[in-house]
């Protein structure tokens, strides 16, 4: 058979439509990319124009949030561009993620929502992310589904 009859699994899968799901999941990892700069910003202005208990602290801390959304920033395009590399760096960020929402959640009152939302946000992207319709349109093969 020929390449045109037998097309090849990367080729099939990059063919069709983008399937909803990573299309989900590219759009919950660039929220959570926004999120990150928004927070980044908030405290940046808060560290440059407020009154901190430490403005060093507070610029760098603006400053590290900001480039945090830079991985989850990359990995929504990447998704969207159906680039198998993107899914790793998709996954890391919902790994982190869960302990900071961990975290928010015991936490003061106010924390608690943004927690919970963190927490689904995070296990909704893992379970789209590791689904095998995801994996399918990214191209990328599991174990003992190698060419030959």
């Amino acid at each position: 058979m020929s390449s045109a009859q037998n097309p090849s699994p990367e080729t099939a899968d990059l063919t069709g439509p983008r399937p909803v799901r990573l299309t989900a999941a590219a759009a919950l990892a660039g929220l959570e990319g926004l999120a990150l700069v928004a927070g980044g910003v908030w405290m940046l202005v808060l560290g440059l124009t407020g009154e901190p208990d430490d403005r060093r602290q507070a610029v760098t801390g603006g400053v590290t949030l900001i480039v945090l959304a830079l991985l989850p920033l990359l990995a929504a395009r990447g998704l969207l561009a159906r680039r198998s590399w993107s899914r790793g760096p998709a996954i890391i960020t919902q790994i982190m993620a869960l302990p900071v929402a961990y975290n928010l959640l015991q936490a003061d009152s106010m924390s608690i929502p943004a927690g919970i939302a963190l927490a689904v946000v995070a296990v909704a992207a893992l379970v789209l992310l590791i689904n095998a319709e995801t994996t399918r349109a990214l191209g990328i093969r599991g174990p003992g589904n190698a060419e030959k």
